[in-house]
């Protein structure tokens, strides 16, 4: 009797619409739901079609699909737990370079929706733990497969995300030097030249270290600072206009001033 309602629960209840679908069928109103953008049908489905027939070619491509709904469908945490499923499941398939690019995609997450839009928030001004996510995803799909047909594109996303990044720390570091907080924008500035040193952001935040260095009457490092600048910027400006005026100046959010 157990065996029988089981049995009868994966098959689909009385209401079930899908109950007495082929697998062939499921698939395709499944598909149809994805290319149409009912996601949470289309979520339904493939679950339906993974569960009924767990060994059919279907199953596996069913399970990317699940995470490609919901992350289309703004379910980030169950696109990203989907995902990271599928890859721990198949580490060798054929598909897995798709996997991680639809990771990087799932954190990186571009459309930030209404507010950000309204706001004209940009990558820098967020939360950079899931900018940092996304690039991991990113370079270990370019890492391990190199001649992905997504490499290109995770290439170009992670260039975005290392400038962006940089703008970070060194929009946070001209809020500090901007309020005389010198050595926290000492700090911010090295931790800009240090981790995404071919940033275009760099060329200020040496001239960030170099004024800070020079405004806590430390010369050598000021101008061991302004020796680098101009080493790696020969033609730059900065020297003569200085750090961008206070109207340009963006105000970090918490997590930008904590997160180090």
């Amino acid at each position: 009797m157990i065996l029988s309602a089981l049995l009868t629960g994966c098959a689909g209840g009385p209401d079930d619409e899908t109950a007495k679908w082929s697998q062939n069928k499921l698939y395709a109103e499944a598909k149809d739901a994805m290319d149409g953008g009912d996601y949470d049908k289309c979520v339904k489905y493939f679950e339906k079609l993974e569960a009924r027939y767990p060994f059919s070619p279907y199953a596996q491509q069913s399970q990317i699909n699940v995470a490609f709904c919901h992350w289309k469908g703004q379910d980030l945490a169950q696109a990203t737990a989907s995902v990271d499923r599928f890859i721990q499941l198949h580490p060798g398939h054929a598909m897995v370079d798709y996997a991680y690019y639809l990771k990087g995609l799932i954190t990186f997450n571009d459309n930030m929706g209404f507010l950000g839009k309204l706001t004209g928030q940009d990558l820098s001004e967020r939360d950079p733990k899931a900018a940092r996510d996304a690039f991991e995803a990113f370079k270990t799909l370019t890492t391990r497969f190199p001649d992905s047909k997504y490499t290109p594109d995770a290439l170009d996303r992670m260039r975005y995300i290392v400038n962006s990044l940089a703008d970070s720390d060194v929009n946070t570091a001209r809020f500090y030097y901007r309020r005389g907080a010198f050595l926290a924008a000492i700090n911010r500035a090295q931790i800009a030249v240090t981790d995404y040193d071919r940033a275009p952001a760099i060329e200020e935040a040496l001239y960030i270290l170099y004024k800070s260095y020079e405004a806590l009457g430390m010369k050598d490092l000021s101008n061991d600072a302004l020796r680098v600048l101009k080493l790696n910027f020969p033609n730059s400006k900065i020297v003569q206009t200085g750090i961008r005026s206070t109207a340009d100046d963006k105000t970090p959010s918490w997590w930008q001033i904590w997160r180090k």
